[in-house]
């Protein structure tokens, strides 16, 4: 018998055990173990689990969770019929490890019980439609591309443009909000880690927020797991705690590569980019555990990111999470690089369900936003050719970079809904020909604004003052010309690959 006691327990019970007949660093061949399920799990006698991967006719393969090197010969005995993560209302405002055990130093967790980590998605007739914004407070994507609370909506790019930055920003502002955000790191440096928590920290958003951290130089089992677990912490608070969640899985890109290591590794057959033949499936189970629930009327939305090498949004796996998603936001390289941020574009990001959520005056906005946009990005290309330029060309020019500076947005500079209408109404609502805008001043006083609307019969009046403190009248017209556009004016992504 093992000295562990917990293992002398199970055996003692009766569960099936098994023998380890081989080890392939962290992929044990054991024989037993049956009658036995897929994902089912099991504990070595030196107390360390694993689950199974694979079953065979006589023997099965197992993941091992364990640090610590196994022998051939040790007994593995059945644990528990299914793969479960500890779950409970105490992990919100804690940074947690796949097992459950906190990494904050602030004592350890109660859970409250146990969650498959596999779990099925809610089926058809237990969910309803999405109705209801979910504010990101970034003006450019609750304006154009908004989101509503249950969708699934990927981030993509390549590195270093910002994909993280958006996210965290989306973040931070839920700590007013009655979301918890649960955000996971998956196979990140631990400087990474310290930035993220810091950073909500810093904000006071880590009280509404679980992170869930696996480190790169961890095990690639625990890279792969890293996504469901946080998935099986936010469905346990959306569908027995009554409570809306935002799962944010960072990245998809590196869960899929460590997935593609173990299937290699295993001798999977690899299919497209040497990924195994069900990536789709890994990553669409996952994203379907989405959506809200007809039961208690609660959402969970999950946000991936995923990377895009060179940009290349044609890739085998930005392609996948695309075809799995209800939309995308695309942040793009030329855009990052001319300082705006978020950089999206405008051209390639789409939600396909996030209008739902919006009002008729903010659907009015978008609508006129876009054209302005489309406008501004015709305007600039004939600018440069550095000829004299209509009249209506140049007010498209002007307008088109008083949107861009609008929408510019540093990381903890955020908006809510309101504030996002009263700029853009104010931005659409210029005379071009007589006034000008003053961003400035309009930026700086829209907050304070926003907070006398109590009701929609205020908001005219409101933005009606707030007009007079930041659009100037101007004496007259001169002529236009354009040698260069603006130097702050940002080149749309579509433009700038022309």
């Amino acid at each position: 018998m093992s000295d562990n006691k917990r293992f002398n327990q199970l055996v003692e019970a009766g569960n099936p055990v098994g023998e380890i007949i081989g080890i392939n660093r962290f992929l044990i061949k054991a024989t037993g173990l049956q009658p036995i399920n897929i994902h089912a799990l099991v504990m070595f006698e030196d107390g360390s689990n694993g689950f199974i991967q694979a079953i065979f006719e006589d023997h099965v393969m197992i993941l091992h969770l364990g640090s610590k090197s196994l022998t051939i010969g040790m007994v593995v005995v059945l644990q528990h019929h299914e793969l479960v993560t500890k779950v409970g209302k105490n992990f919100i405002g804690r940074v947690v490890s796949l097992t459950g055990d906190a990494l904050d130093g602030k004592g350890p967790i109660t859970a409250e019980t146990t969650w498959p980590v596999f779990a099925d998605a809610p089926m058809l007739y237990k969910r309803e439609l999405l109705d209801t914004q979910l504010e990101t407070g970034i003006t450019m994507l609750d304006a154009l591309f908004p989101l509503v609370r249950g969708q699934r909506i990927a981030v993509l790019g390549d590195s270093k443009v910002g994909k993280s930055t958006l996210v965290t920003q989306i973040a931070i502002n839920q700590r007013k909000s009655d979301e918890v955000v649960i955000y996971c790191l998956i196979a990140k440096r631990r400087s990474d880690i310290d930035s993220l928590i810091s950073q909500l920290e810093t904000n006071k958003a880590m009280e509404k927020s679980i992170v869930v951290v696996s480190v790169m130089s961890e095990s690639l089992v625990l890279s792969y797991l890293a996504p469901y677990v946080a998935c099986a912490i936010g469905e346990y608070l959306w569908q027995k705690a009554d409570q809306d969640t935002i799962v944010i899985y960072d990245d998809l890109t590196s869960h899929a590569q460590s997935y593609r290591e173990i299937a290699l590794l295993s001798g999977t057959s690899p299919g497209r980019d040497s990924y195994p033949g069900d990536i789709f499936y890994a990553h669409s189970s996952l994203l379907e555990r989405a959506g809200k629930l007809a039961g208690n009327h609660k959402t969970q939305t999950a946000i991936p990111l995923v990377l895009t090498p060179s940009g290349d949004i044609t890739a085998y796996l930005p392609t996948n999470i695309m075809s799995i998603t209800d939309g995308q936001w695309i942040l793009d390289e030329k855009i990052f690089h001319e300082t705006v941020r978020p950089a999206l574009s405008i051209g390639l990001s789409v939600t396909r369900v996030g209008g739902r959520g919006q009002n008729s005056r903010q659907k009015d906005q978008g609508v006129r936003t876009t054209a302005v946009l489309s406008n501004y990005a015709q305007a600039l290309e004939f600018s440069h050719f550095g000829s004299e330029m209509a009249l209506e060309s140049a007010n498209n020019l002007t307008l088109g970079k008083n949107l861009y500076a609008i929408f510019n947005q540093k990381p903890g500079e955020l908006f809510d809904l309101v504030c996002q209408q009263l700029l853009l109404d104010i931005a659409l609502g210029v005379d071009r020909d007589t006034e000008v805008l003053d961003i400035a001043i309009l930026r700086d006083n829209v907050l304070e604004s926003a907070s006398q609307i109590k009701n929609d019969d205020d908001f005219d009046k409101v933005r009606d003052q707030l007009r007079l403190l930041c659009v100037k009248k101007i004496a007259g017209k001169a002529t236009v010309t354009a040698a260069a556009p603006p130097a702050e004016a940002p080149v749309p992504a579509e433009e700038a690959k022309k």
